[in-house]
C-alpha cells in the first residue's frame, strides 16, 4: 500500500476527538507537511536550475495533474501573471477532465494515460518547455502520459509526488518526492499531501521568478497593478526601492504606466521613461544591474 493510503496509526480514533483535539491533529500535520518541503530542498533547487535557461530562451511553464494535484497546479499558474507579470501564453495548466472538473470531481479522468498525452501534445511543447508533473500518488495515468509526451518532445520534466519510487519522480528529468506519509484522514491527499504540492509549486515558480529578475531585493517590482489594492502596493514598492516620497513615487509610476521597475530607474537614476526602460532592457529587466550600470 502507498503511503499516502495507509492508515495513520496515531488517530485511530479521530472521529471522537472534540473539537479543540482535532484542530490539533490536522494542524500538526499541516506544519510535517512544510517540514518535508523544507526536506526537499536540495530537489527543488536543481528544478530551479534546469529550468531557468529553457524559461530565459522562451519557454514555458506547464503544469500538469488530476483531481487536487491539477487544481494546485492551476492554482500556481494563474497567479504568476498578476504577482510577476508573466505573461499569459508563457504559462498553461491541464487538468484532468478539462476545465469541468475545477468545479465539480472529475475522478475517472485521471484514469486516461492517453488522454494526458494527447493533451499535452496539444500544446505543441517544444525542448525549451518545462513541465511540471503532480501526482500525490506518483501514479496516475493521466500524468504519467503527459510525462512521456513532454519527454518525447524534448521538454524538461519535473515530477512531484508523495510517494517514495514513485514513476512520475523516477522518470522526469528531475524528480522531488514529499513524503509526506499518512493522513490524518486516511488515503485524503488534499490534506497535507496537497499543502506540501501547494509549498513546493510556490517555492519553484517563485524561485524561477526571482532568477529571471522580477525581484528586486526582496520586493515584488513586476507586479501588475491591476485593482486599487495592487495601485496601492506599487505606490509602496516603489517608494521604498527609490528611497523617495509618495508624490514623486506616484508621479513616476504614472507618467510609465504603473511600471513598477521603471519608475525605480527613473528615480534612481534621474532618467525619463524611455532611458530608464532601455536601461533595463539592457540587463534582461534587472533593477540591480540597471542601477549599477549608472
Amino acid at each position: 500500500m502507498l503511503n499516502t493510503e495507509t492508515p495513520s496509526p496515531q488517530h485511530p480514533n479521530l472521529d471522537q476527538y472534540a473539537s479543540a483535539d482535532l484542530v490539533r491533529a490536522f494542524t500538526a500535520d499541516q506544519v510535517l507537511a512544510a517540514n518535508v518541503v523544507h526536506a526537499a530542498a536540495d530537489s527543488l533547487a536543481r528544478a530551479v536550475d534546469a529550468a531557468v535557461p529553457r524559461i530565459a530562451a522562451g519557454g514555458r511553464l506547464i503544469y500538469v495533474g488530476a483531481g487536487t494535484s491539477g487544481r494546485l497546479g492551476l492554482l500556481d499558474s494563474v497567479e504568476l501573471f498578476p504577482t510577476f507579470a508573466w505573461p499569459k501564453d508563457r504559462v498553461a495548466a491541464l487538468l484532468a477532465g478539462g476545465h469541468a472538473a475545477l468545479g465539480s470531481a472529475a475522478e475517472g479522468a485521471e484514469d486516461d494515460e492517453a488522454q494526458g498525452g494527447a493533451d499535452l501534445r496539444g500544446l505543441a511543447v517544444t525542448p525549451q518547455d518545462v513541465v511540471l508533473l503532480i501526482a500525490a500518488s506518483g501514479y496516475t495515468p493521466y500524468v504519467l502520459g503527459a510525462l512521456a509526451a513532454a519527454k518525447g518532445a524534448g521538454a524538461l520534466t519535473i515530477g512531484l509526488a508523495n510517494n517514495p519510487q514513485a514513476p512520475v519522480a523516477t522518470q522526469a528529468d528531475i524528480g522531488i518526492t514529499l513524503d509526506t506519509g499518512s493522513e490524518t484522514i486516511s488515503g485524503s491527499t488534499r490534506l497535507k499531501a496537497g499543502t506540501a504540492q501547494k509549498i513546493a509549486l510556490n517555492t519553484l515558480s517563485s524561485s524561477i521568478m526571482v532568477r529571471l529578475n522580477k525581484v528586486y531585493g526582496n520586493l515584488m517590482v513586476d507586479v501588475l497593478p491591476t485593482n486599487a489594492k495592487l495601485i496601492r502596493r506599487a505606490v509602496a514598492l516603489t517608494r521604498q526601492a527609490a528611497e523617495t516620497d509618495e508624490a514623486s513615487a506616484r508621479s513616476a509610476l504614472e507618467a510609465c504606466g504603473y511600471r513598477v521597475k521603471v519608475a525605480i530607474v527613473m528615480l534612481r537614476l534621474k532618467l525619463d521613461v524611455a532611458t530608464a526602460q532601455t536601461a533595463l532592457d539592457a540587463v534582461q529587466g534587472s533593477v540591480r544591474r540597471a542601477l549599477k550600470r549608472s
